[in-house]
């Protein structure tokens, strides 16, 4: 590879660079990625631009990660300073690979970069990002991905989707599936259920409350479900209060909980009755492949980056429409012979997302470039 590797095999000093450690399902992968990596004898590193101390910063200080930090404060992830302060960093450390997620970090990484740079890898995380509305951002996203050696996608949808945008002869693009620790969710035990649950039906979903997710949906769902019927919604962000508020409104206040962000999301999985995952776009949603590999039925939204993981093993419904969805979440708590078939099967296919398989592809990548 170009840099200072010589040749394949040989171990590598490896950064990651990306927004925070606050939930979301990059955030986790590289969570999952960098002590494995690490265990494989590369010097692995993880810079972030708002540093703020969250659950899974503290996983990764306990498996040993050197975290480096610019700030801290969500109002930090697009600080323009940070491109003066990357480019001090990455002269003074000398790597190898340079591996960037979320929109901000590609930018300012790729300016700071320079015509020295080490190679340069990023991971297009969603079949679809905002800044493809903007027509005049076109030259800038060609520009930003053409400083990259490699783009990593996590789904064939997602790789044909920049294609396009990006024009013309595209090279340099592949697809690595995002994977995940299954044994942590196929394995968990059952977490505790308030004495007023103890006979409910519990309807699950983990996520970020974001404009990416759907939670609204699921929540006008709970209308059209019996009384013994309770939403957990887990997960933190923006769009919480708007949420609590729709709950409110509706009249849900008892049915709907909101448990905010867990460390224990495998042990809520394994106590509820079916898990949702409802968005408006996806690339490739580890919430889906936890809840698949949860053993509990698994719905979803029948929208980009899902149908590929969901469709023939877990049941998608109309992104949006409420009333079909509380249909589903009925005929597999009702039906349990066939609740059961559906988990079995949601269940095998979370195996093709194993994250070791994740971490030798990138392994590869990386000797490759």
């Amino acid at each position: 590879m170009t840099g200072q590797i010589a040749e394949a095999g040989d171990k590598m000093r490896i950064l990651h660079v990306i927004t925070s450690l606050r939930t979301g399902g990059a955030e986790r992968v590289v969570a999952d990625l960098l002590p494995r990596l690490r265990d494989r004898g590369h010097h692995v590193e993880l810079l972030l631009f708002d540093g703020t101390v969250t659950p899974l910063y503290e996983q990764l200080v306990r498996e040993d990660i050197e975290i480096h930090s610019l700030e801290r404060g969500v109002v930090q992830m697009w600080n323009p300073l940070h491109v003066f302060r990357l480019g001090r960093y990455l002269d003074k450390k000398r790597f190898d690979i340079v591996h960037t997620h979320n929109t901000p970090c590609q930018l300012l990484t790729a300016i700071a970069a320079g015509s020295s740079a080490p190679v340069l890898v990023t991971t297009e995380h969603n079949t679809f990002n905002r800044r493809r509305n903007w027509r005049w951002y076109r030259g800038i996203d060609r520009w930003m991905y053409g400083k990259y050696g490699h783009v990593v996608c996590v789904s064939a949808l997602a790789e044909h989707n920049l294609k396009q945008r990006l024009g013309g002869d595209v090279s340099g693009i592949s697809v690595i599936p995002n994977g995940t620790d299954l044994k942590r969710f196929s394995e968990a035990m059952p977490g505790f259920r308030r004495p007023d649950e103890a006979d409910k039906k519990i309807v699950m979903m983990a996520a970020a409350f974001r404009k990416q997710k759907d939670q609204p949906t699921l929540i006008r769902a709970m209308r059209h479900l019996p009384e013994d019927y309770r939403l957990w919604l887990a997960g933190d962000w923006t769009l919480r209060g708007d949420c609590e508020k729709l709950a409110t409104s509706l009249g849900l206040n008892e049915r709907v909980r909101f448990l905010g962000f867990r460390k224990d999301v495998p042990a809520l999985l394994a106590a509820s009755d079916v898990v949702i995952l409802s968005s408006h776009y996806e690339g490739m949603p580890l919430s889906a492949i936890e809840g698949m590999a949860s053993g509990k039925p698994f719905i979803a939204s029948d929208v980009d980056g899902m149908r590929d993981i969901v469709d023939g093993a877990g049941l998608l419904f109309p992104q949006g429409d409420d009333a079909k969805l509380a249909g589903l979440i009925r005929q597999v708590c009702e039906d349990r012979d066939y609740g059961a078939s559906v988990a079995a099967r949601c269940k095998e296919r979370s195996m093709r997302y194993d994250i070791m398989h994740t971490v030798s592809e990138y392994e590869r990548l990386y000797e490759a470039n």
